[in-house]
């Protein structure tokens, strides 16, 4: 019988409930060494909290983390709240030794996010931040077979992530449900927010980054603040594009925007090498599209690989072959990969120290645009 693993939910909104299905799923197909049990909620609101608790099965609730943070019967904390409160709730939870599930990104730069490192190193505590995408299959399966060789030298990788939401110039910002509008609670826009997935999954899939250039830009410089009523101007950076250098000599073109009309959530990757080349699309998340140039000539063309049989990344914990999954289980993968790192006594990645590395080219992209120069991570 698995053991149990006592879960405190910090946030409940969107990410919340994305990270509680994971947990509430996973040993219904993962044949794990622990069991996920929802023991707290916690957010200031306590009505709000207490319905979310509710909903999804939680044993309690707490409007202080920390008091959650207090209880013994917690033993690891997911921290799902705005990115300016991850250190001070994870340097508290690494002192408290509780294992720590953060949201991305770590902090709200890089000197922060060392901070976080050396916390959770020094108190010995399992964590890991929640970069999904690693875990599509199809994703996965693109490391596979970069790893063993397939593509050969890489000569270019490159991403983007197109999102539509906030080109009303009347969307206020700040407040619970718009805060990463506001660079207070963020830190910075879709840098932060959406390229910090495709800088994560780059480095996972194509190795370090090791200088960038980069611009941004911020199309509506005003908007009203939802805590004071009033016009505020604007320091997130709505639209980003960068180039850079990869440590195995490929170069990489990065774009992300909230102003690409049509597009809700579009997250594409590409990867060129001397024998093949591969491309993924979020939007057809569970096909992995492939060229390899060693097929016979008449018959040389791109293969679009459903990802779905039983010797595919995770699929053999789900249906029959060419019954496909979805997103949200991208986030049962990550919960049992980390209960399945518990039980080696593994790390379970990206751990806090991966997710720096991210961070690290975030702030430098960010640096990159504000100084127009190159800039070395």
């Amino acid at each position: 019988m698995p053991k149990p693993l006592n879960i405190g939910m910090i946030g409940y909104g969107f990410m919340g409930r994305a990270h509680t299905n994971g947990y509430k799923r996973v040993n219904d197909f993962f044949d794990l060494p622990y069991r996920p049990v929802l023991k707290a909620a916690c957010a200031r609101d306590k009505e709000k909290v207490q319905a979310f608790a509710d909903n999804w099965g939680y044993e309690s609730i707490e409007t202080d983390w920390r008091k959650l943070l207090e209880r013994k019967d917690i033993d690891a904390v997911d921290v799902c709240v705005p990115n300016n409160l991850h250190k001070e709730i994870c340097l508290a939870a690494a002192a408290a030794g509780k294992m720590i599930l953060c949201e991305k990104p770590l902090a709200m730069n890089t000197a922060e996010g060392e901070e976080m490192c050396q916390a959770v190193e020094k108190a010995g505590v399992a964590n890991t931040v929640w970069y999904n995408y690693r875990r599509v299959p199809a994703v996965t399966m693109a490391k596979q077979l970069i790893d063993e060789g397939r593509l050969g030298k890489v000569f270019h990788y490159r991403a983007n992530f197109l999102q539509d939401w906030t080109i009303n110039a009347d969307l206020p910002q700040g407040g619970n449900a718009l805060w990463r509008l506001d660079a207070a609670a963020a830190g910075s826009g879709v840098t932060g927010d959406l390229l910090a997935h495709c800088i994560d999954t780059a480095i996972w899939l194509n190795g370090s980054i090791t200088d960038v250039s980069a611009m941004t830009e911020t199309f509506i410089k005003e908007r009203t603040h939802t805590a004071t009523g009033k016009k505020q101007k604007v320091t997130i950076d709505d639209a980003c594009s960068f180039m850079c250098h990869f440590g195995n000599g490929s170069l990489g073109l990065f774009e992300s925007t909230r102003y690409a009309r049509g597009h809700k959530a579009l997250y594409t990757l590409e990867v060129n090498g001397e024998k093949a080349s591969l491309k993924w699309d979020l939007h057809d998340l569970h096909r992995l599209q492939y060229f390899d140039y060693s097929d016979e000539g008449k018959l040389r063309g791109w293969k679009s690989i459903h990802v779905s049989d039983g010797d595919q990344p995770y699929m053999n914990k789900w249906w029959v072959p060419g019954l496909q999954i979805g997103y949200e289980h991208s986030f049962v993968h990550q919960v049992a990969d980390f209960l399945a790192s518990l039980g080696k006594g593994t790390p379970c990645h990206p751990t806090f120290r991966d997710a720096l590395e991210t961070q690290k080219v975030c702030d430098a992209v960010l640096d990159s645009a504000a100084s127009r120069s190159w800039k070395n991570v």
